[in-house]
C-alpha cells in the first residue's frame, strides 16, 4: 500500500467514523465509498469481498468510539445494548464466517437489498414519543429485539456491515426507540456485532491488515468528533439525516448491481 493509497483510506475512515458518531451509521456509508472513490480517484477498484472485510474492521473501531461519546451524552441504553449486541454477536460471527462462501456479487445484492429494507422502514411515519423518555427508563420487548439482532447480525456480518442502518429503523418503528437513544444504543449493538463479525472475516483471511490499519487511524477521532455532534442536532434532523444517507446508498448499491448486469 502506497502514502496516497493510505491517506484516501484514512479520509475515509475519518467520513465513516464521523457518520457512526453523529448518525449511528458507518457501514451503509463506508462500503460504497470504499467501492467507489478510490477509482475515482485513480487507485484500483476494491471488490466486495476486500471492501467487506475493511469496513467490518473499521466498523469496530468506530462503534467503539462513538459509543465511548454517546455515553457521556447519556444516550445509551444498557439492557437494549446487551439483549441486542448478545443476538448480533451470534448472528454476526456466524455470517462472518459463511460469507467467506458467497461470491462479490452475491454480497452486493445482499447489501443492496439491506439498504432498501432500511429504507423502506424509514420512509414510515415517525411515531411520536415522550419527550420525557430517558436512556435509564426506555422499555421494549426483550425477545423481540434479540431475535431480530440475531438475524440483521447475521446478514449484515456477510457484506461487512455492522447493520446499523437497518437497527435503527427497527428500534425506532417496531421497539418504538426515541431517535436520540437508537442512536447511541444501536452504537453498542453494532460493536458488539461488529466484533464477532471482524473474528469471523479475520479467521477466514477475507482482511488486508495494512488498508484496514489506514480506515482506523480516521475512524477513531471521526467517532469522536460525530457523537459530540450529534448531541447539539435535533432529533428530526438526524432522523432525515439518516433517511437521506439509506436512500443514497440504496440508490447507488441497486444501479451499480443492475447497470452490471
Amino acid at each position: 500500500m502506497d502514502l496516497a493509497l493510505g491517506l484516501v483510506l484514512a479520509g475515509l475512515g475519518f467520513v465513516g467514523g464521523f457518520l457512526s458518531g453523529m448518525l449511528g451509521l458507518g457501514a451503509i456509508t463506508m462500503i460504497p465509498l470504499l467501492l467507489f472513490v478510490p477509482p475515482a480517484l485513480g487507485f484500483p477498484p476494491l471488490d466486495m469481498k476486500t471492501v467487506a472485510g475493511l469496513s467490518m474492521v473499521q466498523v469496530v473501531f468506530a462503534t467503539f468510539s462513538g459509543v465511548v461519546a454517546h455515553r457521556r451524552n447519556e444516550s445509551v441504553n444498557r439492557d437494549l445494548v446487551l439483549f441486542m449486541g448478545g443476538g448480533s454477536l451470534i448472528g454476526s460471527l456466524a455470517g462472518g464466517v459463511f460469507s467467506s462462501y458467497m461470491s462479490s456479487r452475491a454480497l452486493s445484492f445482499v447489501f443492496a437489498t439491506l439498504a432498501l429494507s432500511a429504507l423502506i422502514l424509514m420512509l414510515l411515519p415517525p411515531r411520536r414519543v415522550q419527550p420525557a423518555i430517558t436512556a435509564a427508563n426506555v422499555e421494549f420487548n426483550r425477545i423481540l429485539a434479540f431475535f431480530m439482532a440475531v438475524t440483521v447480525g447475521s446478514i449484515a456480518a456477510m457484506v461487512g456491515a455492522g447493520g446499523a442502518f437497518i437497527f435503527i429503523p427497527l428500534m425506532l418503528f417496531v421497539l418504538k426507540i426515541p431517535t436520540r437513544i437508537a442512536i447511541g444504543s444501536t452504537l453498542g449493538v453494532v460493536f458488539l456485532g461488529a466484533f464477532a463479525g471482524a473474528v469471523g472475516k479475520i479467521s477466514t483471511g477475507q482482511v488486508v491488515f495494512p488498508l484496514a490499519a489506514a480506515l482506523v487511524i480516521g475512524a477513531l477521532p471521526g467517532a469522536q468528533i460525530g457523537g459530540l455532534l450529534s448531541k447539539r442536532v435535533r432529533p428530526g434532523l438526524l432522523r432525515n439525516l439518516l433517511t437521506a444517507f439509506i436512500t443514497a446508498a440504496a440508490i447507488k448499491m441497486w444501479y451499480d448491481l443492475l447497470a452490471g448486469g
